[in-house]
């Protein structure tokens, strides 16, 4: 572990490898698990204002969801999250054939938001905590990215540059920049 600015950083975002690797997974991370995507303040105000446009993208099971708990609600642990079907699937997954899509980047792929998902959708394998002084960012190691472990490991590709664009989002290029340079440090020891 090592500190950047605010946030405590495990190292494995910078040792372990990761590509996703749908065409195996078939998108199980938005399929599989016991609570939705976790959610930062602004995102729930965001899904609110989104839904009546994706709406028309999204199957009736999460529709249906949707309408019942609401685009957000607080799950079991305390957190904001996306309402699940029946307890597993996202409300907001779709399909292409038997492969699990995210209906929110669908509608951003179109064009029709400007909003691509949750972050924490868009950061993973890598979780955030956030504590009041400090964040806590972890590589969350789950058996059914045991695909994308090894593409990973065959492309070559550390968590941290996979999930570029989200880590910037989320903690801006600065950050990002300052990640980069201690990876090259540890790279060279």
């Amino acid at each position: 572990m090592f500190q950047l600015g605010k946030t405590i950083v495990s190292e494995d975002i910078l040792q372990k490898e990761f590509v996703c690797n749908l065409s195996a997974c078939k998108g199980a991370c938005c399929v599989d698990g016991d609570a939705g995507a976790p959610l930062l303040d602004e995102e729930t105000k965001i899904l609110e204002e989104i839904y009546p446009k994706i709406k028309h993208l999204l199957r009736p099971e999460g529709i249906a969801a949707i309408e019942a708990l609401g685009t957000w609600h607080i799950g079991v642990d305390g957190g904001q999250e996306t309402p699940l079907i029946d307890e597993k699937d996202c409300a907001y997954v779709i399909f292409d054939g038997k492969t699990a899509l995210c209906g929110i980047e669908q509608a951003y792929n179109q064009g029709i938001i400007d909003w691509k998902k949750p972050v924490s959708c868009h950061l993973y394998p890598i979780r955030v905590k956030d504590f009041t002084e400090f964040a806590a960012v972890n590589y969350d190691k789950w058996d059914i990215c045991s695909p994308a472990c090894s593409l990973g490991k065959e492309l070559e590709v550390p968590v941290y540059k996979f999930v570029k664009e989200a880590l910037i989002r989320r903690f801006g290029q600065n950050w990002y920049a300052e990640l980069e340079k201690v990876a090259e440090e540890l790279k060279n020891e």
